[in-house]
């Protein structure tokens, strides 16, 4: 094999050359699996860890309300365009010492977003500590797949399927907990001791493959440029499009011009390229494309309803970052009830029928959610969120299996890639339209909530006098306390308006999970993807 082919073959040893990880034990490839596995949950986890924090963060740096979102969407932003990177990145520099920079990087980075001192130095230490991180979630998948075979090789889907899933699920929680307990810098400081720990046992483990450093020199940086630009500007709109009434703000048309400009370049090099970054390759497989537009599916209900939550707890019910915490923890709990049926299942029965009840129990969970009111707490949302959290795994992990078994060793590492990307962007657009939802469906019931008290001035005239008494108690100022009334009254109608725009946002969240069930006859399992042969890399 020359050179100038080896990137074609990541896992595959030079002819007449013994494979890397030939000479790794059980047990070795056990412990690298392991701590890329926690690499990767820690990069997933941070997503999500600062989402009921983002008040505290706020004050403790002093940032605006619009500066503060930019907490998240730098860290999404930057991630994002690392994830189909590192397929790339992995042949040139080898995936031990790829994954060892992006774990020592990381923890770098956490270490500079705790010690930030004012919200341009965040934002910046997020970006940076998203891109590195974003190295690791793709690369554990394709890694898992060449270290075992057999049973152990049909576990990879359902163990990394519940990192992939617990991870932002849990984010909320965790992060709630840390900064009623602690401080909002502790958010970041809990990974430094880990991020050091996989930074410095990986490397003495042993190879999982050969580098290629040649590769480097020959990489289409127009390529790197444009898909950068594709991505991290398509991020930016979905991330600030609701915000900003999409594109009646200038900034969110540019983002997306410049997407549409990157995404051409970005294509056009793809195919065209002597050397490409990312190769599409695996979309030629018909079932890998079902399994990743499974794959938005599950990454816009994942995603979403993780988001949906807390801001629901947080914005009509007042609850504390850790209520919310406590709250959604259930969520992560009934993961782990399904976590070895998943696995199970997934390896003794045709995926197709295993996602099917996943999808199905996830639209039931969502459904469930869809009457809720405006008192509803930690025991009206418990059977939603079990329901829901017994569907996630059913879900992702006969995805995962759909999307990796089948593909050439040339391929693993882009499908890898490929298909993490797809439930990224999936969340993307899932935050992205449940926020455009709720401000849409929050003004139509805010106007029919007006409009039907105008037809009963009476009614709401005899509520306001009462809230004015009620406040009476606290100021002699019958003025004042007519205000306050007037006040509270409106809020209590705002207060109505948004819960009316989550019960309707979580209905079509259910409907399209119900719809996605159209896809599922088509994703064909590859052959012997539910026993995996003993011997297959």
């Amino acid at each position: 094999m020359t050179d100038a082919t080896l990137p074609s073959l990541p896992f595959a040893p030079v002819s007449g050359a013994e494979s890397p990880i030939s000479g790794l034990s059980e047990g070795r490839k056990l412990i690298i699996f392991g701590l890329m596995a926690f690499g990767q949950f820690m990069a997933l986890l941070d997503i999500q860890i600062v989402a009921g924090s983002l008040n505290s963060i706020q004050a403790g740096l002093s940032a605006g309300p619009d500066e503060i979102a930019w907490v998240q969407t730098a860290y999404l932003m930057a991630e994002i365009v690392m994830i189909p990177l590192a397929a790339f990145l992995s042949q040139a520099l080898s995936t031990r010492w790829l994954f060892t920079a992006s774990a020592a990087l990381f923890t770098v980075a956490s270490l500079m977003c705790g010690l930030a001192w004012d919200i341009n130095s965040m934002i910046a230490f997020r970006a940076i500590q998203g891109f590195v991180g974003g190295a690791m979630v793709p690369t554990v998948f394709a890694t898992g797949f060449v270290l075992f075979e057999g049973p152990k090789r049909a576990m990879i889907p359902a163990i990394l399927g519940m990192v992939s899933t617990l991870a932002p699920t849990l984010g909320p929680s965790v992060g709630g907990w840390i900064t009623d307990v602690a401080d909002w810098r502790w958010l970041f400081f809990i990974n430094i001791g880990p991020g050091l720990l996989v930074s410095l046992a990986l490397p003495f483990l042993g190879r999982v493959d050969d580098a290629n450093p040649a590769m480097l020199k020959r990489i289409d940086w127009l390529h790197v440029a444009s898909l950068a630009v594709f991505l991290g500007a398509l991020q930016y709109v979905l991330e600030e499009g609701p915000r900003h009434e999409w594109f009646n703000d200038i900034g969110v048309q540019t983002a997306a011009w410049l997407s549409l400009v990157g995404g051409v370049v970005f294509f056009e090099r793809t195919f065209f390229s002597t050397m490409p970054v990312l190769k599409l390759t695996p979309f030629k497989r018909p079932t890998f494309t079902m399994a990743c537009v499974l794959n938005v599916v599950i990454g816009f209900g994942l995603y979403a309803a993780t988001y949906l939550t807390p801001v629901y707890l947080g914005r009509v019910r007042g609850y504390s970052s850790l209520q919310i915490g406590v709250t959604v923890f259930v969520t992560g709990c009934a993961m782990f009830v399904t976590a070895p049926i998943a696995a199970r299942a997934s390896t003794r029965i045709d995926g197709r029928y295993v996602i099917a009840v996943g999808f199905t129990l996830f639209a039931a969970g969502l459904w469930m959610f869809s009457g809720v009111t405006s008192d509803w707490g930690f025991a009206q949302l418990f059977w939603p969120q079990v329901v829901r959290g017994l569907a996630i795994l059913l879900c992702i992990v006969p995805a995962v299996g759909m999307a990796m078994n089948g593909n050439a060793p040339e391929d693993l590492r882009y499908a890898s890639g490929l298909f993490n990307l797809m439930r990224n962007l999936g969340g993307a657009i899932g935050i992205a339209l449940v926020n455009t939802w709720l401000i849409d469906f929050s003004r139509a019931h805010a106007a029919t909530l007006s409009a039907g008290l105008g037809r009963a001035p009476d009614h709401a005239r005899a509520v306001i006098q009462g809230l004015a008494r009620y406040a009476g108690g606290w100021t002699p100022d019958a003025g004042r306390a007519l205000g306050m009334a007037k006040a509270e009254f409106g809020q209590i109608v705002a207060r109505q308006a948004a819960t009316l725009a989550f019960a309707d946002t979580y209905r079509l969240m259910a409907w399209l999970f119900i719809a996605a069930l159209v896809i599922v006859p088509f994703c064909k399992p590859a052959p012997g993807a539910i026993t995996p042969p003993s011997g297959e890399h």
